[in-house]
């Protein structure tokens, strides 16, 4: 059900335009750069730039270090990241074109397979306790950028993640699923990552 991904299992592999290097964090099995149905990595950008292509994915992009950065869509769209947290939601197909604030950054990325899975994305700056009922039909992710977080199911204490892992949360087993107890994942400076896998048409 818990699985926590250490920093040593994490790969460093360059960016798809090449301008760059991205550590990856978590990718659906058999995925990978050019093909996935979902993926996790964190990025340093030390530059003003183009963002890779990536059509027929969704992105979401969490700052997670550095000052800021401006997401220009060129589609009239412009993201504004100047907060620890901050994020923008925006199609990987897009033209985007990235200027940094003040210096580099990092950023957490999320990206979906538009086909195949949908994401639900959100950040914690506060200590914040989230609750979840786990289903086959999704995987949650959960990392901190500065604080231990605690993982609760049935009210019982299951895991204390450190900062900078990746805990993994899922369910196998339908009865499981609809099971009453809730899984509760608590910390502060946080992100919080639902994928919904979609069915098929």
């Amino acid at each position: 059900m818990l699985t926590t991904l250490p920093p040593e299992t994490f790969k460093t592999i360059p960016w798809k335009n090449g301008l760059g290097h991205t550590t990856e964090l978590a990718i659906n099995s058999g995925g990978n750069l050019d093909n996935f149905d979902w993926r996790l990595s964190i990025a340093s950008v030390v530059n003003d730039g183009d963002f890779s292509n990536f059509s027929g994915y969704q992105r979401n992009l969490v700052l997670i270090e550095g000052e800021g950065l401006i997401l220009d869509h060129r589609n009239g769209d412009i993201d504004k990241l100047t907060n620890l947290l901050d994020i923008a939601h925006f199609d990987g197909g897009s033209k985007t074109y990235g200027s940094l604030v003040n210096g580099g950054i990092k950023d957490f990325n999320i990206m979906t397979n538009k086909d195949s899975f949908t994401a639900e994305v959100n950040c914690h700056v506060k200590q914040h306790s989230a609750n979840f009922s786990l289903l086959t039909n999704r995987l949650i992710f959960a990392y901190s950028l500065t604080n231990e977080m605690n993982i609760e199911h049935g009210s019982k204490t299951i895991a204390s993640v450190p900062v900078g892992h990746l805990a993994q949360l899922q369910t196998n087993n339908a009865s499981e699923s609809h099971k009453q107890d809730t899984t509760v994942i608590s910390g502060q400076n946080m992100i919080i990552i639902e994928l919904i896998c979609l069915p098929v048409p």
